[in-house]
């Protein structure tokens, strides 16, 4: 397998019909997509106002509307994806510029390894958002509790489908697959995700 191959991923990104936060995402995802990183991205749309169908269209991305829960919307996302590895993300999400090499490398030392991992990245409050005392629940929430899903998740087809992926009929099942992982079987990235909206 080459080195390029190990290196492919799908990007899952739920929509709720909102430009903005989709458009912000898509921007930081450019240089991977310009690395060959990124095979495709795949907006999955709950809101059916044809607005992220568009910004789908400008971006060249797939799209795929959806009706159900924001679980079933990423497991719908995954259903439809063609490559070993999935990078789960929200609307909104911005990756800082480091997140290229590091999953790079991870997905490489994961493939040579055959250990099975995922990969998360360090959450950073936007510069441009109010602290709130939200903002320091949050923090100390995943002191306790461990990440949260607007940290995104890096994971291999594989691994995902083994512990089960999102289950559709759950509430929290993003909060569920990302403590099925566990910390011994989960990493936390250099990288800096921030959510923007």
């Amino acid at each position: 397998m080459s080195d390029q191959s190990l290196t492919m991923l799908s990007v899952i990104i739920p929509t709720e019909g909102v430009e903005q936060p989709a458009v912000a995402t898509l921007a930081a995802l450019v240089p991977g997509a310009a690395a060959g990183v990124i095979r495709e991205v795949i907006l999955v749309d709950r809101a059916r106002t044809g607005v992220i169908e568009r910004v789908a269209d400008v971006a060249g991305c797939r799209f795929l509307a959806f009706e159900g829960t924001r679980a079933a919307a990423l497991a719908a996302g995954a259903r439809a994806s063609d490559s070993p590895w999935l990078m789960f993300l929200h609307a909104g999400a911005v990756l800082d510029g480091s997140w290229i090499d590091e999953t790079t490398r991870f997905i490489q030392g994961v493939s040579n390894s055959g250990r099975s991992r995922a990969g998360i990245f360090r959450y950073a409050r936007s510069p441009y958002s109010d602290a709130r005392l939200r903002d320091g629940l949050k923090f100390m929430a995943r002191l306790i509790a461990g990440p949260s899903a607007e940290q995104g998740l890096l994971i291999a087809r594989d691994h995902y489908e083994r512990l089960g992926g999102y289950r559709p009929d759950s509430r929290r099942s993003e909060a569920q697959l990302l403590r099925k992982l566990g910390r011994s079987a989960r990493t936390q990235f250099h990288s800096r995700i921030m959510v923007v909206a």
